[in-house]
């Protein structure tokens, strides 16, 4: 097998907020948080779409490729796009002998024709481009009638919307007509976003297991040094001790309440929506 590296080429300038979210999934070591902790999504959304030999799938907002790198072995035809190239660099280089076409695409503006794919699916990607209906009117497009779209997102009560909540009052307003990335874990705003162009949607409620902490100061102090909006959280307040301290005893009051400690020591569970249905 082969690897396609599109990687170097980006098809079209950014606006400064592009700009500003590609610089913060730079940040710190996504590429970690994905292989030590929420690299199963992947795998549950391609199985929940029963992803097959020869299909012609699209991963959106990839990250390092969790779902397409389970859809290529599944025998399917992969694109994994991501805004972000150092993600998509850091999946190729983790699985070089993977077949498996990676773009640095913007999931607003997707650089592929009308009905290009069988299969387009987003693993906690999508719902971080800051326009909703853009990114659900594109996925739509890319895919064709009968083809299936499938989407995993955190939901606004689960440990990480409660991280973006709890992160909200130290970072600055977002833009106007930019919407909050848990919203895609809400049934009804998803719905409302693919109105009558996907139908047969089959919606569950799921639950990461996570058991990578200690407690509630280690998933803050994890959060702190590894996933980019928590670093830039910390970063527009860096030369504030106060706030800082505000923020590192917040987090960890996250942490604590979202855990517990059970025979096996502390162990979260972090809730998703997933969502599959049928283009029309």
């Amino acid at each position: 097998m082969s690897t396609t590296d599109t990687t170097g080429a980006d098809p079209a300038p950014l606006d400064d907020l592009k700009a500003r979210h590609r610089r913060m999934w730079a940040l710190g070591d996504y590429p970690r948080v994905a292989r030590e902790i929420v690299s199963p999504l992947g795998g549950v959304l391609v199985d929940a779409l029963d992803v097959t030999e020869g299909e012609r799938v699209l991963d959106v907002a990839a990250g390092t490729g969790n779902a397409a790198l389970r859809a290529a072995h599944h025998g399917a035809v992969v694109t994994a796009s991501d805004l972000t190239p150092e993600l998509l660099e850091a999946g190729r280089a983790d699985h070089p002998d993977v077949d498996l076409t990676w773009d640095v695409a913007d999931a607003e503006a997707l650089p592929y024709a009308d009905s290009a794919f069988d299969v387009v699916l987003s693993a906690i990607g999508v719902m971080f481009a800051p326009h909703h209906q853009q990114a659900a009117d594109e996925l739509v497009r890319a895919c064709r009638p009968g083809g299936r779209i499938g989407i995993a997102s955190w939901t606004p009560a689960g440990t990480i919307g409660q991280l973006f909540a709890t992160m909200r009052p130290y970072v600055p307003a977002p833009p106007p007509g930019a919407s909050p990335p848990p919203l895609w874990g809400n049934e009804d705003h998803v719905r409302e976003l693919f109105g009558d162009r996907v139908r047969g949607w089959r919606v569950e409620r799921r639950w990461l297991p996570v058991t990578h902490f200690e407690d509630g100061a280690g998933f803050r102090d994890y959060f702190a040094a590894h996933y980019g909006p928590t670093i830039a959280a910390y970063a527009t307040h860096s030369g504030d001790p106060e706030r800082t301290a505000d923020l590192d005893r917040d987090l960890a009051a996250l942490g604590d309440r979202e855990g517990s400690v059970g025979p096996d020591g502390f162990a979260m569970r972090w809730e998703y929506l997933l969502m599959t249905g049928e283009v029309v």
